[in-house]
């Protein structure tokens, strides 16, 4: 079977990168080794940024349709009693959605499925194999293939490809439940995140209600022992963690899904191996804390989709492909330092120094400014990469069909020439992958100031305005060929 690209994994990360793919009109096959989707919440939400990444699209108000409510609470810092503030981002969704990482999948993986693009499970890629014309896996001979198939990468595997880092000191357990019973410990309604820890009995603990009546219970021992990976989690290892730290009034009634994490932190070297590209888990992992995890996957794949389909389409730039790793690597990074040091805030032993130190950093947290930096580097709103301007913000504007927003005119996945001057801009040749609009807003546009037009990337950052005072041909060429 010939597609264009593989993608390895029907995660968050790999079900948007073939979401992008298909917008652009590249054929894409995904393999997913498991056969049936998993059942399990794992990743609570969507930070701010990967929700106005997910609105650039189209994606987001349908995906959040049958959900209960929009969260109004701000994020956190290592479960520190003080709500991150994303106001000051200037940015439509200034809280984290709540939303279980299994809905977000069964969301991309149906609208997939419904535009005619296979997502062929009980298939694993385990021989790989590629030259300098294309690459074959799992019974597919495509361009290029994305291993998007999680900490444990067979593809990553397959090529030989190192994970250095450091492996995990200790073993926890997340799983999603019913209570047939609960004392006055267990949290009836949705909070701020740091009301939920708790450690007694041996064990440390976070407990929260996710939809219906359904909970997700993350535990260990505070010793940091456990069994491995593959150890399958029992429903008396749950009640027992349950009596332990809620008291023998919490009684497990059905327990739904389960596994077990560690908090390893590893990041491969390079996201790309000659034709074979990695994102989301299977180029870096981390402890799971501040729902990390699928904002990176799902902006990984929103970064290389465009990339790819230009290469594909043959109107790429020199070195397009190459900025996939120069701009993600280092956020990726970045992420892994932030949560080793939250790990350590967290102190589900109640260590007495290190509470002197969280002490410090919840006031630190509550200075505005503090609370702007930390806002923005969890929730990935400060993102900026080498050589461009910030996220743009999604602006009201009017236009000649009327009222619109900034993120309406971005479905399409193509580049958007934004002229807020009246003025009309030629890009040339690129019609087929850069929308020219005339339009009118009262907003400034936050680190283009003043700007009366701005050049911007599919994936919603700038790249280029006339506040730049460069060649706007030089920028066309740069990022479209």
């Amino acid at each position: 079977m010939r597609t264009e690209i593989i993608v390895v994994g029907a995660g968050p990360t790999g079900l948007m990168l073939a979401h992008e793919l298909t917008l652009a009109g590249v054929p894409v096959v995904v393999l997913e080794k498991q056969p049936t989707r998993n059942p399990q919440s794992r990743a609570g939400g969507l930070q701010p940024r990967t929700a106005e990444v997910l609105d650039l699209r189209g994606l987001l108000d349908p995906l959040l349709a049958d959900a209960p409510s929009r969260n109004n609470h701000g994020g956190h810092f290592a479960m520190l009693p003080v709500e991150l503030d994303c106001r000051p981002w200037r940015t439509r969704h200034p809280y984290p959605v709540t939303l279980p990482q299994d809905r977000l999948e069964a969301f991309l993986e149906e609208r997939l499925v419904a535009q005619g693009v296979p997502v062929l499970r009980g298939h694993e890629a385990t021989a790989v194999e590629q030259d300098a014309d294309g690459v074959t896996a799992g019974g597919l001979r495509g361009s290029y293939l994305v291993a998007c198939d999680g900490a444990h990468s067979a593809v990553r595997a397959a090529l030989g490809v190192p994970f250095p880092g450091r492996a995990g000191r200790m073993s926890a357990v997340a799983a999603d439940l019913t209570l047939a019973s609960r004392s006055d410990a267990v949290p009836m309604d949705r909070g701020h995140f740091s009301q939920y820890p708790r450690s007694a009995g041996g064990y440390f603990s976070i407990l929260h209600p996710l939809d219906g009546d359904r909970y997700r219970l993350i535990f260990g021992r505070l010793s940091g022992d456990g069994p491995g990976r593959e150890a399958p989690v029992t429903a008396e290892e749950v009640r027992e963690a349950l009596h332990a730290v809620y008291g023998r009034d919490t009684e497990l009634g059905e327990l739904r899904a389960a596994s077990r994490f560690s908090d390893a932190v590893r990041q491969v070297e390079r996201y790309r191996e000659g034709r074979v590209f990695f994102a989301g888990d299977a180029a870096h992992i981390h402890a799971p804390i501040g729902g990390q995890g699928v904002n990176l996957g799902v902006q990984d794949a929103v970064n290389l989709g465009w990339k790819l389909a230009a290469e594909v389409r043959g109107w790429a730039p020199a070195g397009l492909l190459d900025t996939y790793h120069d701009e993600r690597h280092p956020v990726a990074a970045r992420v892994l330092e932030h949560t080793r040091a939250q790990a350590v805030l967290m102190n589900p032993g109640q260590d007495e120094e290190v509470e002197a130190v969280r002490t410090l950093a919840t006031e630190l947290l509550r200075l505005p400014d503090t609370n702007r930096y930390i806002s923005g580097m969890m929730s990935g709103l400060d993102i900026r990469y080498p050589g461009l301007g910030p996220r743009m913000t999604d602006l009201e504007l009017t236009t000649g069909a009327g009222p619109t927003r900034l993120s309406l005119l971005m479905h399409s996945g193509r580049g958007l020439l934004l002229s807020l001057d009246g003025k009309r801009r030629d890009v040339g040749d690129r019609s087929d992958r850069v929308e020219h609009v005339v339009a009118e807003s009262d907003e400034d546009v936050e680190g283009a100031e003043g700007a009366e037009a701005l050049l911007i990337r599919p994936d919603g950052y700038i790249a280029w305005s006339t506040a730049d005072r460069s060649p706007l041909e030089a920028a066309l060429t740069r990022w479209f060929g």
